[in-house]
């Protein structure tokens, strides 16, 4: 057929053979495999027995066929979409990415029990006993001098944060200083350098700077009458330019900072004796009016690389090889190791940690393995001092708290619970939105609060909250990235831990060692997996899968079973997505096989629903082959009725290397003598030319299905499998030539045949057509258009549907478009050809 054919169809009307339908119908299917609706062929055949019989008989049929049509068409729709209509949307796109991004957050390979965790406050490994807890210095410190000796080491080893001549010339010149810092990140360490330059015309070794018990609950005024007594020589003489460290614990329940005229009467009394003070405080929501009055200032934390090369030294000093540390350096910034420390910036005690470990390394005391298990350790040892006795102090309620009833009192827990909430949501859901991450957190807060003090109403306040606190305490990082909101994608802010390790190490801290916590953990995750965004509710289905490994019996229990169970397909759809997560294992993928069989061969309706989800992400069967059995078992149960979902999973297991075994199985199903498998064969094929890569996909960008993630997967299986061309092609064409799949099939065929036009016609993006561009598509129809219209009929079928498209009034094809299609189903030969046959 010429070019021209497309251009004028009424001219080629009475071209067609004998038999042919109008142009509003496509004509009749050929003998390539067999009509494939047998009643229908019969239906025509005896329409001619009587004009009364035969008319109601063949009447009846037509409301057959009819009947079945609408059953395909109903079948071919958006499984997951039942909560919210008849065309509810929902974004397989979106969860698939979620669902890759939560695989990546937490599925590390990092085997945390390797760490000594019977001795978490220290870091023990071999001959190495470097003290790791943060805490130490502000909780457990007492008040005192700090020797002489302390302070020519501090000398030696302290690396000097960004910003440092800045704090010292702030230190001179006001007498006091508040310096804000998250724990563990050096500031008291920066503080005392500060207070040991300041002071290094002081009289007397080992008395020019002290520190100050912070549990003395005197604070800042407290610090007042210490320094007039010391600085007015009442202890017996006279004392000049001392230094004085202060830590403050804002963040404790009833603790109130110091007003601006304390600070004010302090640094008077400062200036009077010729003395200087550095109070130490963490940031956050309590210590943000000091920081952003005269006296307050951050503290940077020190550059990690830096640090790491002063210990290495320091540890490296009696091996007298020059070239020690260099070598060390190197073992240093080896993928393996880094990888294994999974940090992106080191605090002080973990970088002499490392330090201490290469150096060990290097002199033979440890083995590869073993450094590699100690530098595991490093987060396991920050995520254990996050949550360590983080409520102990409502173990013992203050006196007057209101149990007499006639003081009511609104619990403090929520304040005191919030910091720790929000380091859990964050390795649940890092990698999404900030926003997303917070309000997850406020679930959490209300959870943790109620389960530790369920007389009392949780109160916090609402305008409290602050950001920076918030990645300072929790060592995360903020950056501008896409989200993914009602299927488009736009810019937001997302959050993440600063290091690969945290969020897995997080996880396992707070399940593995605080079993009080599991509860409210539970039912927090249970109210993620009622959120409609996939960035929440599959994030934390991921999370969800990683925590049941670490205990099978109670995470199938109380999260995977109740789920899997629920009336909600946004529940079953989590469960499915925990327990295929749980499979990654290969130590559990026995368990989660065993239970998806048993719930697809007796489960009830809901648990074969959540066993058919699970069953696409192609782990929870033995091979590709048991997984399809299971799903057509599912699919052809109950007249079909679970026959969308387990068509859908068949489509997500065509992105696996065994594709081919999927597409034979979808032949010998179309062929089959039971209605019910030939229907799961036709509305796969439908499904399969109306599924965007991107929706179905587990790869990353990279792979040559990932780079076509905005393709129709049937044209990316094409391009990128083309041994497999024939095979797709004849399904389509036992679709497009089926009576009950046939409008449905030639819908998704015109979607195919659009996606080529996208960047030329303008059209919206349409169901099955993707969001790229159509260009790139082209190969893709280049290679399934000739296979798919190997004989006249079959290209007749072709110029009938190219027509319909030209006359659609919302979105008609042009005239070049629809000759551009033609030429890439029909080979310049073929069309002499046929131009040859038409003029003969």
């Amino acid at each position: 057929m010429a070019d021209e054919a497309v251009a004028e169809p009424a001219s080629h009307d009475a071209q067609k053979p004998q038999g042919s339908r109008s142009p509003e119908a496509p004509p009749r299917g050929g003998d390539r495999g067999g009509e494939r609706d047998d009643e229908h062929a019969r239906g025509e055949a005896e329409s001619s027995d009587g004009p009364e019989v035969g008319d109601d008989e063949a009447a009846e049929r037509a409301k057959e066929r009819e009947r079945a049509a609408d059953r395909i068409k109903d079948l071919t729709r958006d499984p997951l979409a039942e909560e919210d209509g008849e065309d509810g949307p929902t974004d397989l796109a979106a969860a698939a990415r979620a669902r890759r991004a939560g695989r990546k957050l937490l599925t590390s390979g990092r085997d945390f029990t390797s760490f000594d965790r019977s001795r978490i406050g220290h870091a023990h490994i071999g001959d190495i006993n470097v003290s790791l807890d943060a805490r130490r210095s502000g909780v457990a410190m007492r008040g005192g001098p700090v020797p002489e000796e302390e302070l020519r080491r501090l000398r030696r080893a302290h690396v000097e944060p960004a910003g440092y001549v800045r704090l010292r010339r702030a230190l001179e010149s006001r007498r006091l200083l508040v310096l804000g810092g998250a724990p563990g990140t050096g500031r008291t360490c920066t503080a005392l350098a500060l207070l040991d330059e300041v002071t290094q015309d002081g009289a007397g070794d080992g008395d020019r700077v002290h520190r100050r018990d912070p549990g003395n609950g005197e604070g800042v005024r407290g610090l007042v009458g210490e320094v007039k007594a010391r600085e007015s020589g009442g202890e017996g003489g006279e004392r000049r330019c001392t230094g004085y460290l202060l830590e403050l614990a804002l963040d404790r329940p009833g603790t109130l900072p110091p007003d601006e005229m304390d600070l004010d009467q302090l640094a008077s009394t400062l200036a009077e004796g010729d003395a200087y003070a550095v109070v130490v405080v963490s940031v956050g929501s309590a210590a943000n009016p000091l920081l952003a009055g005269r006296y307050g200032m951050v503290c940077p934390p020190a550059p990690s690389q830096e640090l790491v090369t002063v210990r290495l030294r320091e540890r490296l000093e009696e091996a007298r090889d020059h070239e020690a540390p260099e070598r060390a350096a190197r073992i240093a910034e080896d993928p393996e190791v880094t990888e294994a420390v999974g940090l992106d910036d080191l605090r002080p005690a973990e970088a002499e940690l490392l330090a201490s470990l290469l150096a060990e390394h290097l002199l033979g005391s440890l083995t590869r393995e073993e450094l590699l298990a100690g530098c595991r350790g490093i987060a396991a040892v920050q995520a254990h001092e996050w949550f360590a006795g983080v409520d102990r102090a409502l173990a013992a309620p203050p006196s007057g708290d209101g149990r007499d009833g006639r003081t009511p009192v609104r619990s403090a827990t929520a304040a005191l619970f919030h910091p720790v909430a929000f380091r859990i949501a964050l390795a649940v859901l890092g990698g999404g939105s900030h926003s997303a991450v917070s309000a997850a957190a406020h679930l959490l807060t209300w959870e943790l609060s109620v389960q530790s003090d369920p007389d009392s109403t949780p109160s916090r306040p609402l305008f409290c909250d602050d950001p920076e606190s918030d990645r300072a305490l929790s060592r995360a990082r903020s950056h501008d990235g896409a989200i993914d909101v009602a299927g488009a994608e736009v810019t937001g802010q997302l959050i993440f831990y600063r290091g690969s390790a945290l969020p897995a190490a997080v996880l396992a801290e707070i399940w593995d060692r605080h079993f009080p916590v599991r509860a409210p953990v539970v039912r927090w995750l249970r109210l993620l997996a009622d959120d409609p965004r996939p960035q929440v509710s599959v994030r934390a289905a991921v999370a969800a899968g990683e925590l049941s490994v670490r205990d099978f019996e109670y995470g199938f229990g109380e999260l995977v079973r109740p789920l899997a169970e629920a009336p909600s397909a946004r529940r079953r759809v989590f469960a499915a997505t925990a327990l295929d997560q749980v499979a990654g294992h290969a130590s559990h993928r026995r368990a989660v096989r065993k239970v998806v069989d048993d719930w697809s061969r007796y489960g009830t309706a809901s648990l074969r629903w959540t066993a058919a989800m699970t069953l696409g992400h192609g782990r929870a069967a033995d091979s590709v082959d048991a997984a399809l059995d299971a799903l057509a078992r599912i699919g052809v149960r109950d007249q079909g009725r679970q026959l969308a979902v387990a068509s859908l999973n068949v489509v997500r297991l065509l992105t696996l290397p065994e594709c081919a075994t999927v597409l034979r199985r979808l032949g010998q199903w179309a062929e089959h003598r039971r209605e019910e498998y030939q229907d799961l064969a036709l509305v796969t094929i439908v499904r399969l030319a109306t599924t965007g890569v991107d929706e179905v996909l587990d790869d990353e960008p990279g792979t040559p299905l990932g780079d076509r993630g905005d393709w129709p997967l049937l044209l990316a299986l094409a391009v990128t499998r083309p041994e497999l061309t024939g095979t797709l092609a004849d399904l389509l064409w036992t679709a497009l030539n089926t009576a009950r799949s046939r409008d449905v099939a030639f819908d998704a065929l015109e979607a195919l045949l659009r996606s080529a036009s996208r960047g030329e016609g303008g059209e919206g993006r349409e169901r099955g057509e993707g969001r790229g561009g159509g260009d790139r598509m082209r190969p893709g129809l280049a290679a399934l258009l000739p296979a798919l219209t190997s004989d006249e009929h079959d290209r007749q079928q072709l110029e009938w549907l190219l027509r319909r498209m030209m006359r659609d009034q919302d979105r008609p094809l042009t005239t070049e478009q629809a000759s551009a299609l033609w030429r890439l189903a029909v080979p310049a030969r073929q069309r002499r050809s046929d131009e040859e046959e038409s003029h003969g």
